[in-house]
C-alpha cells in the first residue's frame, strides 16, 4: 500500500491492499485485540469487529447483495454502523448512509437516486414510502447475524482498487443530496493526507455522524493507523464531551465552534485532567481567537481547524504553532497532495488576495456524482479538478482564506459583498455569540446584508449602530449590515451548519 511520503514507521498497518476489505482484514489479524470502538459501555477490538462483520456480510450475500450493489444504512452512529460499513465492505458492495436528521423528502430523494438492494435500518417504520421497493434488514436482524451467523471467509468477492466503496451525500442546502461517490483508492489516500490529525493507535472523539465524510470516508485511515473511535454520545452535551474525553483517555477531540465554547463554560472543566489529550479540531465555522486561546490553555493542547467538503474529504488545515489569527482568518495550507486553485468564473487561475471559486485536484476528490453524470459534468473536469461552490482567496502566507458560498454572495450598490468576511468581523464584537449575513432584495440598492446575532448576553444586546460602526472600522463601509434581527439561536442543517436558507426564508413577506 503506498501512503506516499509518510514513513512506514508511522503508519502500523503493515503490508500492501488493493481495497478496503484487504485493510480490514489486515488490522483485524494486526490489531486484533486492540480497541477499534468504544460506545456507552460497550466495547468492539479490531478483531471483534471483523468477525462479527464476516458473518453479517455472509448474510448479506444469501439475501442477494451483488458485488457492486448499492447497501444503504438508516441507522445512528453506532457500533452497529460500523460492523454494517466493514460487512458491505466483505460483500463487495457499496456501503451508503443517511443523516437521521434529514426529512423524510430528501431521504426519498437519496433512495431514488442510489436504488439500493437492501435498505438496513433502526426504524423501518420511519423510512418514507419509497423504501418499500428495497429489501429491508432490521437492526435486531443486523445483531442476530453478526452474533450468530456463518462466516463469508474465503468467499468474499474480490475487487478492484478503481471500484466504487461508498456514496456520501451533499447536505441538500440549495436542493436535493447528491451522492459523492469513491473507490478504494481515495479512502487509501486519505492515509496520504491525514498529516497531524491522526497518530498511531490514537483515541478520536469525532464530531461529525457517521454517514458523514469525516467517517464514510476515513475508515481506511483508522483502520491503518488502530485508531480507536469513541462514539459520541447521542444528543450531545457538554459534560457528556468532557466525561469521555476523560474516562476514554480521548487524544484527539472535534467540535464545532459552539461545542468547544460549551466546554469551556462547564465550572468541573478546570478540575478534569486530560494528560492523553493532544490535539482540539473545529470545522464548519470560524472559531474566535479568544476560543482559541482558551481550549489552547485550559486544556493544554494546541487547536487546529480543518476544511473540507462531501466531494473532497480533505483539502486543508492549519497547524499546531499557527498564529490564533491564522486559525481564525483562515483554514491553512493543502495537505499533503491537494492542489489548490482560485479562478474567475471563466476559469482563469487568480493571483493571490483575489477573491474567486476554489478548484481542488488530488486523490481524495470524488470520482462523481452517483447516478448524475450530468452533473459530475458541472463540477468535474476532466484533468481532475473539482470546482466548488466555494470563495476564497490565498493570502500572503499561502493559507486559504474562505469568502463563504457563491450562492451566499449578494450585491450592495454594485459591489459584491462575502457574507463569512462580515462574519468573522461581528464575531470579534463583545456582545456578539453567534452572527450570519444573508443578503435581502430590495429597490434602488439591489440588496442590503442581513445580519442575524445571538447575543453574548440577551439582556444587552448590540444595537445596529453599534454593530455597523464595528464593521466600518474594519471593512469597507458598503459591507456594514443595514438591518439586525435578534435571535436566540441560528437555524442549523443536518450537518450542522447554519441554515442560510432558513433564515432567508424569515425575511420573506
Amino acid at each position: 500500500m503506498a501512503h506516499g511520503d509518510l514513513p512506514s514507521a508511522d503508519i502500523p498497518l503493515a503490508g500492501e491492499h488493493a481495497t478496503l476489505a484487504d485493510a480490514f482484514e489486515a488490522a483485524a489479524e494486526q490489531f486484533a485485540e486492540r480497541e477499534a470502538y468504544v460506545e456507552a459501555g460497550r466495547r468492539l477490538s479490531f478483531g471483534a469487529w471483523h468477525r462479527a462483520a464476516d458473518r453479517l456480510a455472509h448474510a448479506l450475500v444469501a439475501q442477494g447483495v451483488q458485488p457492486g450493489g448499492v447497501v444503504l444504512l438508516h441507522l445512528p452512529s453506532s457500533i452497529d454502523y460500523a460492523i454494517c460499513y466493514g460487512a458491505i465492505a466483505l460483500a463487495g458492495a457499496v456501503a451508503t448512509g443517511v443523516n437521521l436528521r434529514l426529512g423524510p423528502r430528501e431521504i426519498a430523494a437519496i433512495i431514488d437516486t442510489c436504488a439500493p438492494s437492501l435498505i438496513i435500518s433502526h426504524d423501518p417504520q420511519a423510512l418514507p414510502a419509497g423504501a418499500a421497493r428495497a429489501r429491508i434488514m432490521s437492526l435486531e436482524a443486523v445483531r442476530r447475524h453478526s452474533a450468530e451467523g456463518r462466516p463469508l471467509g474465503h468467499r468474499r468477492p474480490q475487487r478492484d482498487a478503481a471500484d466504487p466503496v461508498t456514496i456520501i451525500w451533499t447536505s441538500g442546502t440549495t436542493g436535493t443530496p447528491k451522492g459523492a461517490w469513491f473507490d478504494h483508492r481515495n479512502l487509501q489516500a486519505a492515509v496520504r493526507t491525514a498529516g497531524v490529525m491522526t497518530r498511531a493507535f490514537d483515541r478520536k472523539l469525532p464530531s461529525t455522524p457517521f454517514p458523514h465524510a469525516g467517517y464514510m470516508a476515513k475508515l481506511w485511515e483508522q483502520l491503518a493507523f488502530g485508531v480507536t473511535q469513541v462514539v459520541a454520545a447521542a444528543p450531545w452535551r457538554a459534560s457528556d464531551m468532557l466525561r469521555q474525553m476523560r474516562d476514554e483517555r480521548v487524544t484527539s477531540g472535534a467540535g464545532v465552534p459552539t461545542q468547544w465554547m460549551k466546554l469551556m463554560e462547564l465550572p468541573e472543566l478546570d478540575s478534569t485532567p486530560l494528560p492523553q489529550l493532544r490535539l482540539c479540531v473545529t470545522a464548519t465555522a470560524p472559531a474566535p481567537p479568544e476560543l482559541v486561546e482558551q481550549v489552547t490553555r485550559r486544556l493544554g493542547c494546541p487547536m487546529i481547524s480543518r476544511y473540507a467538503m462531501t466531494e473532497s474529504p480533505s483539502i486543508s488545515g492549519t497547524a499546531p504553532g499557527d498564529d490564533p489569527q491564522v486559525l481564525y482568518r483562515t483554514v491553512g495550507k493543502p495537505q499533503e497532495g491537494i492542489q489548490v486553485s482560485i479562478v474567475d468564473e471563466a476559469g482563469r487561475s487568480l493571483p493571490r488576495g483575489q477573491v474567486g471559486r476554489l478548484r481542488i485536484k488530488g486523490p481524495c476528490v470524488m470520482r462523481g456524482y452517483w447516478n448524475a453524470p450530468e452533473l459530475t459534468r458541472g463540477v468535474l473536469d476532466a484533468d481532475g479538478w473539482l470546482t466548488s461552490g466555494d470563495l476564497g482567496y490565498v493570502d500572503p502566507g499561502g493559507n486559504l482564506v474562505l469568502a463563504g458560498r457563491a450562492s451566499d454572495m449578494y450585491i450592495r450598490g454594485g459591489y459584491n459583498v462575502y457574507p463569512l468576511e462580515v462574519e468573522n468581523v461581528l464575531l470579534e464584537h463583545p456582545a456578539v455569540a453567534q452572527a450570519s449575513v444573508v443578503g435581502l432584495e430590495t429597490p434602488v440598492i439591489g440588496e442590503i446584508g442581513v445580519a442575524f446575532v445571538v447575543p453574548a448576553d440577551p439582556q444587552a444586546p448590540p444595537s445596529l449602530d453599534e454593530l455597523r460602526a464595528w464593521c466600518r472600522e474594519r471593512l469597507a463601509d458598503y459591507k456594514a449590515p443595514d438591518r439586525l434581527e435578534l435571535v436566540d439561536r441560528l437555524p442549523l442543517t443536518a450537518m450542522l451548519k447554519v441554515d442560510k436558507s432558513a433564515l432567508r426564508a424569515r425575511l420573506r413577506p
